[in-house]
């Protein structure tokens, strides 16, 4: 029989623990005199002591050893309670948002997606707009831990190839979490507490400065104004690029970085694919700028690579409407953020690595037709690729890619236009932010979709947050039978 306590006893702390956190947000509008510490209150209280209740009521179960099931339900299980109640205090708060709306808000900055539902952002109450951040700064320190421990246990699409980097623990996934999660927290706020004097000195107002360097960590892109970063032009967007840049590489290098070894952060092929990813992007784009429109050079340059991180970051601050750049721009950005940033980062989309591996698997095999008769193998970081892991890749092109499909489909049901459904659906399943068009797009919000597009939005972030085969398994007999 399926023992769900210790799935539950995780959970229930993790809720708990989120709970406690709503007190940072409810002193600080007690502090500025705002009435809207009293939802943060009772959200704590309700969130704290459910998460309690539970984690006391399924102790006896509790363990440093998981199953397969076990880990699977707990890594979606995390994923799904967690915003239902992050939602709360948007839900009875200031906003008087309902209850969908809450909890998409609430989806989207736990996943670390962006994508907003609010308007009049800079007219929250300052607890409010610090909760915001807040969600996606725990969702971001949370995909690291999940991205190094969960699923290369699970050997979700290709990630097992990152096993035996570091932490190995073998069996032991409650440990192994527990270690990584306290050694990257050092560089994780570490990296957010010199984002955000960075910003100061630039000239960010000091709390504006804390709530972007919260969403910049985690490369959550939600800001605490409309107009996202097209507020603060200049300065602040290279300090932005710089962060984004930080967090969407494999958090795991800065600890074997800190332990005195700079070899597997100087090699990493997929840390030297990325960053030419985006040298290549931003020298396109600042040309395009310069002779299209314009542009001083340094203006060019600055939003050019101050997009092209956002985008492929899957960040999603919007500094300018680059749709008005015309149909070149948007293409472009459009599939820039299917790539992605590094494994093991707080980035989001397919990631580099499995792009650096499904082009070494069609070199390998444009080879063999070639010399019918030799011996090819794919390799990655000069190692060869096992068939287990390119297998995993491929299904997980395949199911992104239909994934996508369907879910585009289902948002035009809803009545959505084919540009709303197409780029919403790829906003969420890659965890991007903005889409496309007047209504998302960069200067838009996805506030005026009806009720069902919202729902299945939110469901698309929960599935392209955790890598899609880590929640599809859980709807299939055959998983719960083995």
């Amino acid at each position: 029989m399926f023992d769900v306590r210790p799935v539950a006893y995780v959970i229930g702390l993790l809720t708990a623990s989120l709970g406690a956190s709503m007190l940072v947000p409810m002193a600080l509008d007690l502090w500025v005199g705002n009435g809207h510490w009293a939802a943060f209150a009772e959200s704590a209280i309700i969130t704290g002591g459910t998460g309690f209740l539970m984690a006391v009521a399924t102790a006896n179960g509790a363990g440093d050893r998981l199953t397969l099931q076990q880990t699977f339900l707990l890594t979606t299980g995390v994923w799904f309670a967690l915003p239902v109640f992050g939602a709360l205090p948007m839900y009875l708060g200031a906003t008087e948002a309902r209850y969908v709306d809450a909890f998409f808000e609430s989806m989207s900055g736990l996943t670390t997606t962006g994508a907003t539902v609010f308007t009049g952002l800079q007219d929250l109450p300052d607890g409010l707009k610090l909760w915001r951040s807040m969600l996606q700064w725990f969702g971001g320190i949370g995909i690291i831990v999940v991205a190094m421990v969960f699923l290369p246990e699970l050997r979700v699409g290709g990630m097992q190839i990152f096993r035996s980097e570091a932490f190995d623990t073998m069996g032991k996934v409650l440990p192994r979490a527990v270690q990584i999660a306290a050694q990257i927290s050092y560089f994780y706020v570490g990296l957010t507490i010199a984002c955000a004097v960075s910003y100061v000195i630039v000239g960010m107002p000091p709390f504006e400065a804390i709530n972007h360097s919260l969403t910049t960590m985690s490369t959550g892109g939600f800001s605490t104004s409309d107009a996202s970063f097209g507020v603060y032009q200049g300065a602040p967007e290279y300090v932005a690029a710089l962060f984004m840049i930080l967090a969407s590489l494999p958090f795991v290098r800065y600890v074997q970085l800190l332990s005195g070894s700079a070899k597997p952060l100087l090699k990493d092929s997929q840390l030297r694919a990325y960053l030419a990813t985006i040298f290549g992007f931003t020298i396109v784009f600042t040309v395009f700028r310069l002779f299209v429109f314009g542009d001083h050079p340094e203006e060019g340059f600055r939003e050019g690579i101050f997009n092209v991180v956002s985008i492929i970051s899957g960040t999603g601050y919007a500094s300018v409407d680059y749709q008005l750049w015309g149909s070149f721009a948007v293409a472009s950005f459009f599939f820039l953020g299917l790539i992605g940033g590094c494994a093991g980062s707080t980035a989001c989309s397919v990631k580099i690595f499995r792009y650096q591996l499904l082009f070494a698997s069609i070199k390998a095999q444009i080879r063999r037709i070639h010399t019918p008769h030799g011996i090819f193998q794919p390799r990655y970081d000069g190692k060869p690729v096992s068939d287990d892991v390119l297998s995993s890749v491929m299904s997980f092109f395949v199911l992104f890619v239909v994934s996508l499909g369907m879910l585009s489909v289902l948002l035009g049901l809803t009545g959505l236009d084919f540009i709303t459904s197409v780029s919403g659906a790829a906003s969420a399943i890659a965890n991007i932010g903005p889409g496309l068009g007047s209504q998302i797009g960069p200067s838009g919000n996805f506030g005026g979709l009806n009720d069902t597009a919202k729902w299945l939005l939110a469901a698309g972030m929960l599935i392209g947050r955790l890598e899609l085969l880590a929640v599809y398994a859980l709807f299939t007999i055959r998983f719960w039978r083995a």
